[in-house]
């Protein structure tokens, strides 16, 4: 027989464990742990991530994509987490989420502190100025002497610093949409960034493209240096919607004429 004391120290010691079980999982839905991939963006990427205007939800090419591949994946949620474009290494490194997904290009460097998914996109790095503006260009050294805008940690700024160093004046935003700000408010002359991207910002601002640098990049979902059960997965859920009739359907929701 157990005592009226000892039941009630049994009972003080099932809420702990059981709020103990809830606390470590995150959530318990009938008995069984709630899959969560947790997903590091910058919503600053039109069309791949951006937010709603009318809802201030994240939405885009990526986010209904990586949603996508986290349901075949076998995730029952998937939460977003929006941080500047040079944070989400770092939150990948650290474990505060899963994957990335932001246009990130697939280049040696990252491939040494991250992994990388098969690629899902092809881009190049396009030039922009505002629709008024007499600047021409026609190959790289008719950017010399000009102030660039680029965002940080991307391979538009890396490109730049790379080819042509001090004989530019690269001007680093947090955000494409500051980048942006800067060359409507006159602050910068050119932008240099993503051509999907910078193709999104002629239909809706008052810029054109000029220049077009062949970089032949590639964009890929990253994940924690190593993780190769993730990887496996995402690679898999990945490779599927790309050969079905999805994926079609998404590149036309946001890329068709």
């Amino acid at each position: 027989m157990v005592s009226t004391m000892d039941g009630k120290i049994i009972g003080g010691l099932l809420v702990l464990m059981l709020a103990a079980a809830v606390a470590s999982s995150g959530c318990i839905s009938g008995g069984s742990k709630e899959k969560v991939l947790v997903v590091g963006t910058s919503a600053d990427f039109p069309p791949f991530e951006y937010k709603d205007p009318q809802t201030g939800n994240i939405t885009g090419f990526d986010i209904e994509l990586i949603k996508m591949v986290a349901k075949k994946a076998g995730y029952d949620k998937v939460e977003i987490k929006d941080m500047d474009f040079d944070s989400l290494i770092p939150a990948l490194q650290t474990g505060k989420v899963d994957v990335v997904i932001a246009g990130m290009t697939i280049t040696e460097k990252r491939k040494q502190v991250v992994d990388f998914s098969i690629p899902y996109w092809k881009a190049d790095q396009a030039v922009v100025v505002r629709k008024d503006s007499s600047i021409t260009v026609s190959s790289l050294d008719d950017l010399k002497g000009k102030v660039i805008g680029v965002e940080k940690g991307t391979t538009g700024a890396i490109y730049i610093k790379d080819n042509l160093g001090d004989q530019v004046t690269l001007k680093e935003y947090n955000s494409y949409v500051a980048a942006l700000q800067a060359l409507l408010n006159g602050q910068v002359d050119v932008l240099v960034i993503d051509s999907p991207v910078a193709n999104m910002f002629t239909n809706k601002y008052d810029v054109k493209v000029v220049y077009t640098i062949n970089t032949n990049e590639h964009y890929g979902i990253a994940v924690k240096k190593g993780n190769k059960e993730l990887l496996d997965k995402i690679n898999k859920a990945l490779q599927d919607i790309m050969n079905s009739p999805d994926w079609n359907k998404l590149v036309e929701k946001y890329f068709g004429s």
